[in-house]
């Protein structure tokens, strides 16, 4: 069952599945009490701006969820989706743009659809779960490097260079703009510094960089300077955008031959046009408001900063990810983030093993643009006291309590 499942009867709708009531925002209800939320990717503080809600409820009310009806290549197609690809195509520094249902589908889709069995994918070690099962659905050869370890790419490639040599077949290096779960960058600049000596294509899933990285939002490429290299940047309207959908930008020929390969895309239903609307509400405030990526950057520095002069270890974040690392085993996680919910009004995300080693305890914070200093402050005074209890043993306990919500 896994770690976190062996508790699963105990634990669902608390710490499995739990459910937040309430308007998007950093104070939500939990278990019938009010909780400062640090879940949620809300990152830009976007899901509840006034005018994102009213360009989502005005275009739900012309157009309904339904319109346009059929996959866009038949009849799904209208000027608003093609105006979204074309505003996201310049934001992104991209000469084209294609519109996925969702992120996840959407990664693994644009990943078999480039590929075949003649071509080698190269991928980061820690790279995400759509990644990962999107390489597996690859009928050819794939070779995994060391998280960021370009010594180790350069030796992955040099086998993939072998192999193609071979096939007549092509090279893809896949790697993230922001890993999810640590918040450092994929390193961008090392990868694309290699394509002078190999040939091979780059395809980077930006899903956390987008909008919050770089000088104009446009993500971890135009953080590193190397936004122009990136052969296809892909990102997802589940974050900085808190929507649904996402999108691939790349040259035109390429984004041509993803519209008629891309099988999700084709045989699926088109992106409805309320969230087509919203979306384009969503790229405007982030090309007219930089005072919103400038306050979640305030936040960001404020509990980072914070957290690392009380002795936390954050890891090697270089984003607004914010991981906690703690020592200690499942059970006694659990007893934490009840403590902390119950007793200092706090909810966050628990990571435990096998997302992370045997022993290690991450709690994973999401800052957001809505937080304010106060939050900060008073989130990181809780965990002071958390961590004290942790290291005297207070959590070690032989049994998890029956906690489930139903």
């Amino acid at each position: 069952m896994g770690p976190l499942a062996l508790h699963a009867d105990a634990a669902k709708g608390y710490y499995t599945f739990p459910k937040l009531e309430g308007e998007i925002a950093p104070r939500m209800m939990f278990n019938g009490e009010e909780r400062l939320i640090w879940s949620l990717n809300n990152y830009l503080g976007l899901a509840n701006h006034p005018e994102v809600r009213k360009a989502d409820a005005d275009a739900t009310a012309v157009y309904g969820l339904a319109y346009p009806m059929g996959a866009r290549m038949m009849s799904g197609n209208t000027t608003n989706h093609e105006l979204l690809e074309l505003e996201l195509s310049k934001f992104v520094q991209k000469e084209d743009t294609m519109l996925l249902n969702f992120g996840y589908q959407g990664v693994l889709s644009v990943i078999d659809a480039v590929v075949d069995r003649h071509d080698v994918i190269v991928y980061d070690a820690e790279s995400h779960a759509c990644i990962i099962d999107g390489v597996r659905l690859h009928q050819g050869k794939r070779f995994v490097y060391a998280h960021n370890d370009m010594e180790n790419l350069e030796k992955q490639l040099v086998r993939a260079t072998k192999l193609v040599e071979k096939t007549g077949g092509a090279i893809l290096v896949i790697t993230e703009g922001v890993f999810g779960m640590s918040g450092n960058q994929g390193d961008l600049k090392g990868v694309i510094e290699l394509k002078k000596k190999y040939n091979f294509r780059l395809f980077v899933d930006d899903a956390h960089g987008f909008g919050t990285l770089g000088e104009t939002g446009a993500g971890a490429g135009e953080e590193q300077g190397v936004q122009q290299d990136i052969d296809l940047y892909f990102s997802t309207f589940a974050k900085s955008m808190a929507s649904i959908g996402a999108f691939v930008s790349g040259d035109k020929n390429i984004v041509d031959y993803l519209r008629y390969n891309t099988r999700s895309q084709i045989f699926a239903k088109s992106v409805p046009m309320p969230l087509v609307i919203g979306a384009l509400k969503r790229l405007e405030l982030l090309q007219t408001q930089p005072e919103i990526k400038a306050n979640l950057w305030k936040v960001v520095n404020a509990l980072q900063g914070g957290l690392r002069k009380e002795g936390f270890n954050i890891g090697t974040t270089k984003s607004c990810v914010t991981p906690v690392i703690l020592n200690g085993t499942v059970e006694e996680a659990l007893h934490l983030i009840h403590d902390l919910r119950e007793n200092y009004g706090i909810f966050c995300s628990i990571v435990v093993y096998p997302v992370v080693p045997k022993g290690i305890i991450m709690l994973r914070l999401i800052p957001t643009a809505a937080h304010s200093l106060e939050d900060v402050e008073l989130t990181i005074k809780a965990f002071g006291a958390i961590k004290e209890k942790l290291a005297n043993g207070e959590y070690q306990k032989n049994e998890v309590a029956d906690l489930s919500l139903g």
